[in-house]
């Protein structure tokens, strides 16, 4: 499954190369409550057609029936959805947030084509690209304030767009709280990732939408599994599985490495992975175990729920006594 930014990249890419002219939009901003984070990406041709989501569908409607009528002909525009101060769209999302969206007409060209290539490779994580887009003073919609986190910020008259790989989820094995992860991480946009060598353990499982590689997933990590981007959590309670794991995600950029177990079953795994693996108090103090937030859970899904959670909260870089 890959990541839904990641498709309407390839699909702008698709259109310009066969000569169609493209609309990239961007969420810029968002206040208060919105279902689609800064950084989101979609893309419409000039017949209509589109793929990717600004607002989980509060929005794209009145945005495809403007492009239909020519709006957004200037190379770059900003456009707010929520808080009627656009004369043009009374739109109001359900869950009272409001968007800052830029849009970009892109004609089909070498050059636009070559920059959809650079933001395609950046989220396959083979680069991070810096966009820098300038627009017109004066514009609609543009905050003063507009400092969304890493991923968009504005200097001056430029908003800068860093572009990384698509969020994923690497599955260390199956188990059936690995099969409620995959079914939450895809829902919350991560190209989810399954690694399990046990054809056994693999009889009769099905999970749509991800992919399934039938080896080790040390291994997938030795050879370039991991960038920046992803989180790599393991469920098994199987040692060859969990600890190979761990000792390799600690030597990668992975912004979220856990795994499963009680307190003592942890402290057992630290020193294993101490003695054995040779790793020290950094690398060890980058795995996060026991795995989760403590939620309470009991059932596989609560436990997959209480995982995820705590890996959106390192992503989002909030501290635990924050909560």
């Amino acid at each position: 499954m890959q990541h839904l930014d990641l498709q309407v990249v390839r699909q702008a890419l698709q259109w310009s190369g066969a000569g169609q002219r493209v609309w990239l939009c961007t969420v810029l901003a968002t206040y208060g409550s919105a279902p689609r984070a800064p950084g989101s990406l979609l893309a419409v041709n000039a017949a209509g057609q589109w793929l990717g989501s600004l607002s989980g569908g509060c929005v794209e409607d009145d945005f495809l029936e403007r492009v239909a009528l020519g709006e957004f002909p200037e190379p770059a525009a900003i456009v707010r959805y929520g808080d009627g101060s656009d004369a043009r769209s009374q739109v109001s999302l359900p869950c009272g947030g409001v968007l800052d969206v830029l849009v970009e007409n892109l004609a089909p060209s070498c050059e636009v084509q070559g920059h959809l290539r650079q933001l395609e490779s950046a989220q396959l994580g083979q680069r991070r690209v810096l966009r820098q887009v300038r627009v017109p003073e004066g514009l609609q919609g543009l905050a003063d304030d507009l400092s969304q986190g890493p991923r968009v910020q504005r200097e001056g008259n430029s908003v800068q767009l860093r572009v990384g790989a698509a969020q994923r989820l690497l599955l260390a094995g199956y188990s059936s709280v690995a099969q409620y992860c995959a079914e939450f991480a895809r829902g919350m946009g991560f190209e989810v990732v399954l690694c399990e060598p046990r054809e056994e353990v693999l009889a009769g499982v099905h999970i749509d939408g991800i992919e399934l590689r039938r080896e080790l997933p040390s291994e997938f990590i030795i050879n370039g599994g991991c960038h920046a981007d992803t989180a790599v959590v393991a469920l098994t309670h199987d040692p060859k599985i969990d600890d190979l794991a761990m000792l390799e995600a600690v030597r990668t950029d992975a912004f979220y490495i856990g795994v499963m177990g009680s307190r003592a079953t942890s402290d057992k795994r630290r020193e294993r992975l101490q003695r054995i693996g040779g790793l020290g108090a950094p690398e060890l103090g980058r795995i996060h175990a026991p795995i989760g937030l403590n939620l309470g859970s009991k059932t596989p899904a609560e436990i997959a729920l209480a995982v995820l959670a705590d890996v959106l909260r390192v992503r989002n870089g909030i501290q635990r006594a924050a909560l």
